[in-house]
């Protein structure tokens, strides 16, 4: 249940919808395996799985959805393959060259014929609504993934007006900077882990892992023009991440201080697991996110 990844969104108006309501809504796009011809669905599901019933989870002013999307896997490779095959011969045959359209016709046969015998991957996006702080918070690696669950859940309530998290300074100048004067922004312990990368036409990256961030070899790097680009940091000895520049969060952890408070909480079945879980991890992130965003100069003000 605790978040691996953090895509953040500003609700730009109040979300109004309670839970009920809102697990209303979400019925009407419920998940569903793909048909045989069907190469992806996606839908929404349980958030406490098999242990529940709603498709939302409420607790403390947060709201917890699940999307599940389903995909049929074709290997490109074999795409590639019979594709070839298939032109080579229809080539020989009739002592021509196949057409970009014709091509794509064959390549869309063969699809057809392979999608009912490919292997289906499911995939969970979960995120929360907080209407204390009018977030969205999304569990995905990147943005792409959130907008996935984000289309669906505007498709679902039919509006939904929210916008990227942005902050009024720029993240790769301030990480940048934490690094170039060696000072650390408070509250903030840097690790040992950052992605520097040049700001010239060629984009050189230089990865660093179990390094010394304040050493010479670093600030050589910054001094050729690189920027940071991602840092890896740690809050109050309660949660570590890894921040890029687009103000995304990965490798998000939950660290043993808030582990030992989950368990110091009483659970008698897997949906009070749950319950209490998603409790503190929304209290923390609720605590946490502020003092990032204030390293940053707080939010960009939108007219």
């Amino acid at each position: 249940m605790w978040f691996r990844n953090l895509q953040i969104y500003r609700l730009t108006s109040p979300f109004e919808h309670s839970p009920e309501a809102l697990h209303d809504y979400l019925l009407e796009r419920a998940a569903r395996a793909c048909g045989s011809l069907e190469s992806s669905t996606i839908g929404w599901d349980r958030p406490l799985g098999r242990h529940g019933s709603q498709l939302t989870h409420a607790a403390g002013g947060c709201t917890m959805i699940c999307a599940r999307l389903e995909e049929r896997l074709v290997p490109s490779s074999v795409v590639r393959e019979q594709l070839e095959e298939k032109v080579a011969d229809l080539e020989e045959r009739e002592g021509r060259r196949v057409s970009r359209r014709e091509k794509g016709e064959i390549k869309d046969e063969i699809m057809q014929d392979l999608l009912p015998r490919a292997f289906i991957k499911s995939t969970r996006i979960y995120a929360y609504v907080d209407t204390r702080n009018d977030w969205l918070l999304v569990d995905a690696v990147s943005a792409k993934r959130a907008e996935e669950l984000i289309t669906l859940l505007r498709e679902s309530l039919g509006t939904l007006p929210l916008r990227p998290l942005e902050v009024a300074q720029a993240p790769a100048s301030v990480m940048t900077a934490w690094l170039q004067k060696k000072l650390p922004p408070s509250e903030f312990q840097v690790l040992e882990e950052c992605e520097l990368r040049d700001a010239s036409e060629e984009k050189g990256v230089v990865r660093c892992s179990h390094q010394d961030l304040q050493g010479e070899e670093i600030q050589v790097h910054l001094k050729a023009g690189k920027q940071v680009v991602k840092i890896a940091l740690e809050w109050h000895e309660r949660l570590s991440l890894l921040l890029t520049d687009e103000f995304a969060i990965k490798r998000l952890r939950f660290l043993d201080v808030i582990q030992e408070e989950a368990a110091d909480m009483e659970a008698e079945d897997a949906a009070a697991r749950f319950d209490a879980d998603f409790t503190l991890m929304t209290l923390e992130l609720g605590r946490f996110l502020p003092r990032l965003i204030g390293q940053f100069g707080g939010e960009l003000e939108k007219e």
